[in-house]
């Protein structure tokens, strides 16, 4: 036990933790592989077989060369490290993914290098590096079973002269064995030998692994020291020292290099090094991105990062594991400062394919097998899946995602470092220098010079980069070469003497690198600076987007006890006063991307910094931020969108060469260990069972362990203090880690016990998981759209913008589609929502025609048919919302379908009733779904459409306001005053409909279609009733209404018009309550109506809805006394009453342009409407108006202002006016000029429309309150007004040019309906 405390002693800065060989146990022979069992096992459970008999017996179909069997884990030292404790499942599941794999001498047997990583709960990583190679069977019984088994394969297929075509199963690409991935030779070797297996006359190879587990990743490094160790093993003399000296010498020898600093160990032939950046230097990343950017092209590359920042699920494809976990790190690294904080397995081994199914955000990846076609890939959801077929170059992008600022010029600054590097920035093809530690699959690489093909072969041959193995062509030259007596004589002798043939290369002018650097180094160091200049590149970008992030932290918790407690409720991040701080352009993409996890744990990172060290990433990239701050880099630019180039490309390179060609340190040498004599024989081709005694134990005397080990003391020391001080440890311990997984989810499968328990739970985790998220977006969704009432409640901000409100639906969409996904059946299209829905509506549609006769209706179309008698009940059905979905031929997939529907279903306060409705069948439900899926759990399933149903109690346009160019059927039903013969008219009326988007134009409506509806108390009504269809008009505004005044009946009284979109139900009420016709009322034929949505929950609304409401009834303010209640006839509003109404309206004018552009509503509705500026001032001419009828004819306001109009013409005539003020003359003349323009409009607007559009002209112009002292000083206002008059009082007046005055800081802009037909 001593030894392994003294192992684990100076662990957190040992260089390698454990050294481990996996492979066959002799002893318990050949096992077939429990992981290929249970994914036929899985396999069968998805495709509703029985998934117990389909696991059970053997599989003969398959050679037994194809099949995989159980690899074990033979080897490792030391027994445990205390704080990176060994998984012996979750190694030998990553070393050898796909189980032992078997070869005879006519198969291709090339070794394999890979990496893998394991991610622990708390986000910590380990990392693992191995050598895969095949080592001879000498063990009779294996060879005896094997040949038993190849027996009992030709008995149950004796047709089978050829190896067995692959199965038909979608998912089968990972159950395959490594065979399938290798050169394209095998299979031809494989047919030529039948991939048969005859013990007398084949020898048997198999599949072994060397693994380094460490704590960092140094990929180049561990490839090095793994491919020199396989070659010691491998070379005709045995190596210098056993092989326990250097796997000694690396687990306990050599450190981590510090930060900063480079390090020198030595491998079994060759010295090794590798460097480690500093503290302001952007983290240690050591897989080649000039690889990844090779293989995918920097488009495709920018668009998976994007992807990847928006946290979406990301499936890479590849035969290749190295190349699935070049790409992987190679994105994850390219998100400093930012951290993904999701499912994260790079490579994804075959027992663990159901966590496809996950429904959250992950990133994996998935071997291919060779020839496999993409599309019998069916992979559980897509809706909202990047996939990237890494082996094709090309990737599948989910749909309607925003793009990354400035993606053209970050794209073309990328491709500029990589062509300086000799990398095409399209992708597709290898670098146009070979990398040889770079290429992992046989036949892909290339060479610039064929003439030098001979030099290239033997090269690759001799260079550990390779493992003295070659692939495709250069075999066929090597093959060639070796007729070469010179050649074949040097290679013996290089062999040998252990002298390296590239030293010998200087003299053909191709030996070393600059500075005595190998080719092998050179190319090192050349990708380590590609690597660090790739990354500066997308850091800058972060440090220009994120240059002011820091402002718009929320600090709100006095200590970091009471933050963890109630971090769920806080507020974190000023997200509404960050986004309209940032330039335009920004906006579509950062609007998601503060939505992300990773962005909350990076801010959650920054407000714990003040009670903590800060965390590593942040430090980083809070030091970037001074630093520009300090040169003044953005000051000038701050809220542009003009792109910033990386100005420390040259730096960042020039540090790490620097520190590759000084090293820094240099590890002890390999030296002899004090071994028992003869154990450990050399045997060439045979990897030699190490002495476990020697490797157990770390040496005491190392200076930096006993310093590491005391600094480590004195950390854990000091910690302890500060934990005693703040919180009791085991509490803080727990808060810390409810806070950080908060919105997490698993971040990687367990891979030690895959029992079918064991999925089971990981589904449940899911659907807690499902839940949760729910949860939290609805009521973000809910607190972001109450607005001011919420701020009041005290939950943080008031505004939502549009562009938030988006991102929080296309949220809740992908949320929908991830619940829809998990436990599917059998995947059907890419959307599994719309597939559901499009098996309901099969369903009920043959229903639906029966129950078309039936007077039974479910609640939704009650409550629509109550919306308002006039209007005939509108059917709310999951159905046919589906069908206009259906019919919309702007959106062509089944994604788009779905998420339209949703949007369209939560815009009509229908998203959970829908769902509960789609949901309710349960026999379709238990079709589709298995059962541990998120849709079968009762209750689960029941809280979730609670939380759906929260989002009722505010209203979304989230439909109309996405969709604007698609074509709505509208129904306009007028509805006149009960008198049956005030509701008849011979003349031709006509609507013009107008909204936010534009309007419908003049629709004529064919008269005296006249309906006849019967209310509660069955007491008929009348109305007119018009169908008409047009371009999306928005939220509605105004309503034209007039007639011809032709026939006998020309007058009409009119109550209201009701509007209503036949799409989202959203119907308007448009209130007139007045006379259309000549001779009546005002005279007008035409009046402009404006509309307010009805409320579809008063009740008593509905009742009224076709009776004539009382003058003063108000639908829309219930909260304060409303202009029209105090023009209502018997009732006179009181001077103070009247001056809080013009203020109110203008206050509302001024608030309206308060608010970002997008946001502002209608400005009509505030002008004209029923609190608007017009009735305001209307109130204010009408006190003390005389307004008394003579010889039966009603004065108007209107009769006022022609007649001071007409006084002031007639006094300029006369020349009275020549000795005003020149200003006074001009405002006089605008008068003049605006009333003659109104009164010679070809429209029949009525006195009291143009009383209304002179104020809405005089608003709009600014010329109001120049206006209004030329009336008050008009003689004809002591004709017509009383003495005690507002508007003959000065003081009165002046107080309301001064209100007035007000809105001359604003660019009023009046709605075409209202202006038509003026020229000024």
């Amino acid at each position: 036990m001593s030894g392994t405390n003294a192992a684990s002693g100076a662990a957190p800065c040992r260089f390698a933790h454990y050294f481990v060989i996996c492979g066959i146990d002799t002893e318990t022979g050949l096992e077939p592989d429990e992981l290929a069992a249970l994914y036929q096992w899985l396999e069968a459970d998805r495709q509703g077989r029985d998934p117990d008999t389909a696991a059970a017996g053997e599989n003969f179909e398959q050679s037994p060369l194809k099949r995989t069997f159980k690899s074990k884990v033979l080897a490792h030292y030391p027994e445990n490290v205390e704080w990176n404790p060994f998984d012996q499942d979750a190694v030998n599941m990553l070393c050898m993914p796909k189980g032992l794999s078997f070869r005879t001498q006519a198969d291709s047997r090339e070794p394999q290098f890979h990496s893998f990583l394991i991610t622990r709960e708390d986000g910590s990583r380990t990392y693992g590096f191995v050598h895969t190679f095949y080592e001879e069977v000498t063990s009779p019984q294996i060879c005896s079973a094997m040949q038993t088994l190849y027996q009992m394969h030709q008995a149950e297929n004796p047709s089978s002269a050829t190896p067995s075509s692959s199965s038909s199963s979608s998912m089968d690409s990972l159950a395959s064995s490594l065979d399938e991935a290798d050169s394209p030779s095998s299979s031809s070797c494989r047919s030529a030998a039948c991939g048969g297996y005859d013990a007398s006359r084949d020898t048997l190879y198999v599949s072994k692994a060397l693994c380094l587990i460490t704590p960092m990743p140094f990929m180049h490094a561990c490839r090095r020291f793994l491919s020199q160790m396989h070659r010691a093993v491998t070379a005709a003399s045995p190596p210098p020292l056993p092989l326990e000296s250097y796997v000694h010498n690396i687990l306990y020898e050599v450190p981590l290099p510090p930060p900063g600093r480079s390090l020198k160990f030595h491998g079994v032939y060759e010295p090794i090094v590798c460097q480690r950046p500093g503290p302001g230097e952007l983290p240690l990343a050591d897989f080649p991105l000039g690889q990844t950017f090779t293989l995918l092209g920097v488009e495709n590359l920018v668009q998976l990062f994007n992807c990847t920042l928006l946290e979406m699920q990301i499936l890479l494809y590849s035969q290749d594991y190295q190349r699935l976990m070049t790409v992987a790190e190679g994105i994850t690294t390219l998100l400093f400062p930012f951290q993904w904080q999701h499912v994260y397995v790079p490579i994804l081994p075959a027992s663990l394919l159901h966590f496809l199914d996950a429904p959250v955000p992950y990133l994996m990846g998935l071997q291919s097998k060779e020839g496999t076609d993409r599309s019998k890939l069916e992979l559980p959801q897509e809706a909202n899946l990047c996939f990237v077929d890494i082996d094709n170059h090309c990737i599948e992008l989910p749909e309607d995602f925003p793009q990354f600022p400035n993606k053209p010029e970050f794209i073309q600054e990328l491709s500029e470092v990589l062509l300086r590097y000799g990398i095409s920035p399209v992708g597709g093809a290898p670098p146009t220098s070979v990398p040889t530690t770079t290429t992992t699959t046989p036949g892909s690489v290339s060479t610039r010079h064929p003439g030098l093909k001979s030099q290239q072969a033997l090269r690759e041959l001799e260079d550990d980069g390779r493992n003295g193995n070659l692939g495709g062509e250069q075999l066929a030259v090597l093959e060639l070469l070796q007729g070469n007596a010179t050649l074949e004589r040097l290679q013996a002798l290089a062999k040998r003497t252990g002298v390296r043939v590239e030293a010998l290369r200087g003299v053909g002018g191709e030996g070393e690198g600059q500075g005595g650097r190998t080719t092998v180094e050179e190319e090192e160091l050349r990708n380590a600076k590609l690597n660090v200049q790739l990354r500066e590149v997308f850091a800058s970008r972060f440090t220009t987007m994120f240059a002011d992030y820091e402002a718009f932290v929320i600090q709100s918790a006095p200590d970091l006890e009471s933050w963890l407690t109630n971090r769920e409720q806080m507020h974190n991040f000023d997200k509404a006063s960050f986004l309209s701080d940032q330039p335009e352009p920004y906006l579509p993409f950062l609007s998601h991307f503060i939505e992300t996890q990773m962005f909350a744990t990076f801010i959650d990172n920054k407000i714990m910094s003040q009670w903590e060290e800060k965390e590593p990433l942040l430090r980083v990239f809070d030091g970037r931020i001074d630093k520009a701050r300090l040169y003044n880099v953005r000051a000038p630019s701050l809220r542009s969108s003009n792109y910033q180039r990386c100005t420390v490309l040259k730096e960042s390179a020039q540090a790490i060469e620097q520190r590759l060609m000084k090293i820094d340190h240099t590890a002890i040498h390999p030296h002899l260990l004090d071994m028992k004599i003869g154990q450990g024989k050399y045997e060439q081709g045979f990897f030699p069972k190490l002495q476990s005694d020697v490797l157990s134990v770390g040496p005491t005397n190392n200076k930096w362990s006993n310093r590491t080990a005391t600094a480590q003391r004195r950390k854990d020391r000091h910690r302890q203090q500060t934990e005693h001080l703040t919180l009791d440890n085991d509490l803080k311990e727990k808060y810390m880690q409810e806070a950080r997984s908060l919105g997490k989810n698993l971040r990687q499968p367990k891979l030690s016990d895959l029992s079918p328990a064991v999925i089971a739970q990981t589904n449940w985790k899911f659907v807690e998981g499902l839940l949760k998220e729910c949860r939290m977006k609805t009521k973000r969704m809910l607190v972001e759209k109450m607005g001011r009432e919420a701020v009041e409640l005290g939950h943080g901000e008031a505004n939502i913008t549009g562009l938030e409100e988006n991102t929080l639906i296309a949220s809740l969409c992908d949320l929908l589609e991830r619940i829809w996904s998990h436990g599917l059946q059998v995947k059907q299209g890419k959307s599994a929502l719309w597939s559901h829905l499009l098996h309901y509506q099969a369903r009920e549609e043959k229903l639906e025609q029966q129950q078309a006769e039936s007077p039974v209706s479910n609640g939704p179309e009650r409550r629509k048919s109550e919306s308002s008698i006039g209007m005939p009940s509108l059917r709310a059905s999951v159905i046919q919302d589906m069908r206009h979905i259906q019919s919309m031929g702007e959106i062509k997939t089944d994604v788009g379908r779905a998420r339209a529907w949703i949007r369209l279903s939560l815009e009509k306060k229908l998203l959970s009733q829908h769902l509960k409705q789609l949901l309710s069948r349960q026999a379709l439900t238990k079709k589709l779904y298995k059962r541990y899926a998120f849709l079968r759990c009762e209750e689960e399933k029941e809280q979730f459409l609670f939380h759906l149903l929260s989002l009722n109690t505010v209203d979304y346009f989230c439909f109309t306001s996405v969709f604007t160019t698609i074509m709505i059927p509208y129904r306009a039903v007028i509805i006149p005053i009960k008198k049956l013969s005030n509701a008849m008219t011979t003349s031709n009326p006509w609507v013009c409909v107008s909204g936010e988007l534009g309007d419908s134009g003049v629709r004529q409506i064919t008269k005296n279609i006249l309906e006849m509806t019967f209310d509660s108390a069955f007491r008929p009504h009348t109305h007119i009733d018009a169908m008409f269809k047009c371009q999306n008009l928005g939220k509605l505004t105004t309503v034209q209404l007039g007639h011809d005044n032709s026939g006998l009946l020309a007058k009409w009284l009119v109550d209201c018009v009701m509007v209503r979109n036949e799409i989202t139900g959203h119907t308007y009420k448009f209130p007139c309550g007045r006379w259309l016709g000549k001779g009546v009322d005002d005279g007008s034929l035409e009046r402009v109506l404006i509309g307010e949505l009805a409320l579809p929950n008063a009740d008593e609304d509905f009742g009224r809805g076709c009776r004539t409401p009382d003058m003063q009834h108000s639908p829309g303010q219930t909260r304060r006394v409303s202009i029209t209640s105090m023009g209502g006839r018997g009732y006179k509003p009181t001077s103070a009453q009247i001056q809080e109404a013009i203020g109110e309206a203008v206050n509302s004018i001024c608030k309206h342009f308060h608010k970002p552009e997008k946001e502002r509503g209608s400005l009509t509705i505030l002008l004209c409407g029923e609190v608007g500026l017009v009735g305001a001032l209307e109130l204010f001419f009408h006190n003390g108006f005389k307004s008394a009828r003579l010889f039966q004819k009603t004065v108007f306001v209107w009769d006022f202002v022609e007649k001071a109009v007409a006084y002031m013409e007639s006094a300029d005539q006369m020349g009275d006016m020549q000795e005003t003020a020149e200003p006074l003359g001009l405002t006089c003349v605008s008068l003049c000029h605006y009333v003659s323009a109104i009164n010679s409009s070809p429209r029949n607007i009525g006195k009291d429309g143009k009383f209304q559009l002179l104020v809405c002209l005089g608003a709009r112009d600014r010329l109001l309150i120049q206006w209004l002292p030329l009336l008050v000083e008009c003689p004809v206002i002591q004709r017509m007004y009383e003495e005690s008059a507002l508007l003959r009082d000065r003081t009165t007046v002046n107080a309301l040019i001064a209100v007035l005055q007000t809105l001359h800081d604003f660019p009023i802009t009046l709605e075409a309906s209202l202006v038509k037909g003026i020229d000024l």
